[in-house]
């Protein structure tokens, strides 16, 4: 991953399993924003392959792309919802966009959608006056509105009160445990990533690259290096 001259993060190789929930993790400035970005295809690769179900995402043609973009939904960190839309026009926009269902059909999904994130009766409620929290899970249900195979996260518990944050940490397993949906997900939040992570890679940025790939309790015990250890940890001296 490179920025013109600047590589960000080289020899990166890593593989995500079906239905489990990986966590991207690493310091600030590591570049966890920055592959999440490579990963949904908003960025290319300075070189390498990301492949989606054993298809190169970069090779493939626009219908293929189509198929697979259509295959993913991505929380973004600030939410990302449409503030001139209500809850319900927001979760109703992918599907009026990328599918031929009926008005009324198209809102029956909707309803089905905010309920199964807590937001039942809020379908009229504007992003402006609801919590931080109900943000959101308004817009883990947009997210969720095509049914993706893939969720991108990119810090969902920022800016998240403790309670919020476990709430949406529910949310997030009952979406794989229910539906089999693979979960990755950009964080730095050491609960979360312990309360939910089958997985964790970290990205180290003194050596720029994946140093640590594992479960995060394995890799917290058994830390691969000092920097993974200071970060799992939240310590700063050595033993």
């Amino acid at each position: 991953m490179a920025y013109g001259p600047l590589v960000i993060m080289r020899d990166l190789d890593f593989q995500v399993r079906q239905g489990e929930i990986f966590v991207i993790m690493g310091g600030s400035g590591s570049g966890k924003s920055t592959l999440l970005k490579h990963l949904i295809g908003l960025k290319k690769p300075a070189s390498g392959t990301i492949l989606f179900g054993g298809q190169d995402v970069e090779t493939a043609d626009a219908a293929a792309r189509k198929g697979i973009f259509r295959r993913m939904g991505v929380l973004y960190q600030g939410g990302a919802l449409w503030s001139g839309l209500t809850l319900a026009e927001n979760v109703a926009l992918p599907l009026e966009v990328y599918t031929d269902l009926e008005a009324g059909a198209v809102a029956e999904i909707v309803s089905l959608k905010l309920a199964l994130v807590g937001l039942r009766g809020f379908e009229t409620f504007y992003p402006n006056e609801i919590s931080g929290g109900m943000r959101k899970r308004a817009a883990l249900a947009r997210a969720s509105a095509l049914d993706p195979e893939v969720l991108f996260f990119d810090e969902p518990s920022s800016g998240l009160d403790p309670i919020s944050a476990s709430r949406l940490d529910d949310l997030i397993r009952q979406l794989r445990d229910s539906f089999g949906t693979t979960i990755i997900i950009v964080s730095h939040d050491l609960a979360s990533i312990f309360n939910i992570a089958d997985r964790a890679l970290f990205l180290d940025i003194t050596e720029k690259t994946m140093t640590a790939l594992g479960h995060p309790a394995t890799l917290r015990d058994h830390p691969p290096s000092v920097e993974v250890r200071h970060f799992l940890t939240r310590s700063s001296t050595n033993p």
